[in-house]
């Protein structure tokens, strides 16, 4: 079966509008919503007093409309009692200044604390749901690594790289050696010494910022493998486990592949357009990150999030036009995408995303966009054997995390970037046979 459906906050809104939503999600021709990755702080909203009777009622309401449900655990917005109790769990820009609460992702990776509590929400939620029937998918956390998310220099994440170089080199004279730090005095006594690469004069050692970004990337895989394990042993048999996964991926400090290893299926966002852009990306772009979505895993790929209206937090994106979004959806289904759900069901007017327009409008008005969703998921529909069929490639990219964290630490050349070279058209003889 084809999942087709809308990503849907109705915490958002007054409970009485649930009934509305559903009967417009239903004859809108979905089956399945996505639900619940922001909402810890209704899950909890005291430490230890987990209540899931919102949630209870909004899943009944999904199962008398006869729809599924894809659960997200909502550890990447941590309720604000946490922070207070608890400030370690902030992390820290490059310049040492602590991420305060108020935004989303502004967790440390290697904060135990942060790490024990984000288990316990976990734990809680889905042993509480692992024989729902309705719930077929729990999606871990929201867009890993993303707005900078993947990157944090406090105390906690400097001794956790302390930690990591001291399994990685046998001594700290092999790690001397090898990073050749006889050069502008650099050599270390004790591991202890070594600096993470906040700003300095010139610039730091070419391979310290290489281990760095490997650091990263095991911090960010290392939360992930961990909650994905606790939703995996407490599950339903019948539930799959996902993680969305967002754009941008060769500017963040992650491995993909090894991020979603443990998963049933990647899932993607998929954002053509978004808060400041005139225009949408070109379609070579969007056609990339389709391919590298399916290749994480070598299958077929969800959509968890895909666009319909215009996008921004401060400022407002480019609006598609008609049929525009229903075209971006197609060309996701041509390159392996075999479910898809909408961002949003309706926009919220209130918080840092009311320029974020769903299928319905602020004005709660079934216009437009609800009809070319209606008539996409009406359409694609016919092709549940089309949609699942493999995607057999006879040409791949080779790409390498280490190769793309080298250049980025030493920018050899500013005319070369990673991302415009992978797109590159160019007719010249050079590039041409």
């Amino acid at each position: 079966m084809t999942y087709l459906g809308v990503d849907y906050y109705p915490e958002h809104w007054p409970e009485e509008m649930m009934d509305e939503d559903f009967q417009g999600i239903k004859d809108m021709g979905a089956n399945i919503i996505r639900i619940g990755e922001f909402a810890w702080h209704l899950m909890e909203k005291e430490e230890g007093a987990f209540d899931f009777s919102y949630f209870d009622r909004v899943i009944e309401k999904a199962k008398q409309n006869g729809l599924d449900v894809m659960f997200g655990t909502p550890t990447a917005t941590f309720p604000a009692w946490l922070a207070q109790k608890h400030p370690s769990i902030l992390s820290k820009n490059e310049n040492g200044n602590t991420r305060v609460f108020g935004g989303r992702r502004q967790y440390c990776f290697n904060s135990d604390k942060y790490r024990q509590y984000a288990a316990g929400i976990t734990k809680k939620l889905v042993q509480h749901y692992k024989n729902e029937e309705a719930i077929v998918s729990w999606q871990i956390d929201n867009e890993f690594g993303h707005e900078g998310s993947d990157m944090c220099f406090c105390d906690q994440c400097h001794g956790a790289f302390h930690q990591y170089l001291e399994n990685k080199y046998e001594s700290v004279d092999q790690l001397n050696d090898e990073w050749g730090t006889i050069f502008w005095g650099q050599t270390y006594n004790d591991f202890s010494e070594i600096p993470v690469p906040k700003p300095t004069v010139t610039t730091h050692n070419p391979t310290l910022k290489m281990e760095w970004a490997r650091f990263r990337s095991a911090s960010v895989n290392g939360f992930t493998h961990e909650m994905t394990a606790i939703v995996k042993e407490h599950k339903g048999s019948h539930q799959t486990v996902t993680t969305n996964v967002s754009g941008g991926f060769f500017d963040k400090w992650f491995d993909h592949e090894e991020n979603v290893k443990p998963m049933d299926f990647v899932s993607y966002d998929n954002y053509p357009v978004w808060g400041g852009l005139e225009k949408p990306i070109p379609p070579e772009a969007i056609a990339m990150t389709h391919d590298f979505n399916r290749g994480l895993l070598d299958q077929n790929y969800w959509i968890v999030e895909e666009l319909m209206g215009a996008q921004g937090h401060d400022v407002i994106g480019y609006l598609p036009r008609p049929n525009q979004a229903k075209m971006w959806s197609y060309q996701a289904f041509a390159h392996g995408c075999s479910n898809m759900l909408y961002f949003r069901w309706r926009g919220m007017t209130k918080g840092a995303e009311q320029f974020c327009y769903g299928v319905v409008d602020h004005d709660n008005v079934y216009g437009r966009k609800y009809k070319e969703v209606q008539s996409l998921f009406k359409e694609i529909k016919e092709h549940d054997e089309l949609l699942n069929a493999d995607i057999k490639s006879d040409v791949a990219v080779l790409y390498d995390y280490d190769n793309i964290w080298s250049w980025r630490s030493q920018i050899q050349s500013k005319d070369f970037d990673f991302n415009e070279e992978l797109l590159a058209n160019d007719p010249s003889p050079c590039n041409s046979s």
